[in-house]
């Protein structure tokens, strides 16, 4: 997660994304917006109004506007360590969230401080020996109850590892698959992690995609999200 990394693709990361993309017949925003309406819907059937959202590795605020609509009561805390994507996303969305910079480590907020946690594909950018640290801090700043999404690609699904291979800011991802990463939550306390596999048919076949709900434990989906519970003490 260097800062200069990022903020070196940052000005040109949705043309390059949706380059990335262009087989899937879908748009950067497609991908955003799939993946809040499945955390409100998620949430929604659990009767849960989260109170203060943190999107970690936020970016430029791709999920930003979708979150607003779905969560419109909440505080939302973006948070990333390019200072220049945050940049590019206060000025997208002025006055809609806060901005916050961190080292790639530490999260600089208190215990318990959220009800809700989003990464949207941001661990196969992070080095291996950061992640479950970075977990932690994850379910340190959740309250008792609160819930993590996590997004991610599946490497097991060609058209992704096609997309990461041809993406410039993906030049040093390291693709991680549900069962290693439902581990590394576990080893940094977010036990019980619940997997859903996620779009399984291109928008060329996107007549089928009403079927995928009947698919979500088949591990073929481009994404797959996990989804853990802070247990109460």
């Amino acid at each position: 997660m260097l800062e200069a990394e990022f903020d070196q693709f940052a000005r040109e990361y949705q043309e390059q994304h949706a380059a990335s993309i262009r087989l899937s017949g879908e748009t950067p925003d497609f991908f955003a917006k799939y993946k809040i309406d499945d955390v409100a819907a998620t949430l929604r059937r659990a009767g849960v109004k989260p109170r203060r959202i943190l999107d970690f590795g936020a970016g430029v605020g791709n999920s930003l506007g979708h979150m607003r609509k779905a969560f419109p009561d909440s505080e939302i805390v973006l948070l990333d360590p390019s200072r220049e994507s945050l940049d590019i996303a206060r000025k997208r969305f002025p006055g809609q969230a806060s901005f916050t910079h961190f080292d790639g480590k530490t999260i600089p907020f208190a215990d318990g401080s959220f009800d809700l946690a989003f990464a949207a594909c941001v661990f196969h950018h992070i080095p291996e020996d950061l992640q479950i640290g970075l977990l932690a801090e994850i379910g340190r700043v959740l309250a008792d109850g609160g819930s993590f999404f996590l997004f991610e690609h599946n490497p097991w699904n060609p058209l992704t590892t096609h997309a990461v291979r041809n993406c410039a800011f993906d030049e040093n991802a390291v693709l991680i698959d549900s069962r290693e990463m439902r581990k590394r939550m576990a080893a940094a306390g977010l036990s019980n992690t619940r997997i859903i596999y996620r779009i399984f048919f291109p928008r060329l076949l996107a007549r089928l995609r009403p079927f995928e709900r009947f698919l979500t434990k088949i591990p073929v989906g481009a994404q797959y999200f996990a989804h853990a519970v802070k247990p109460a003490v």
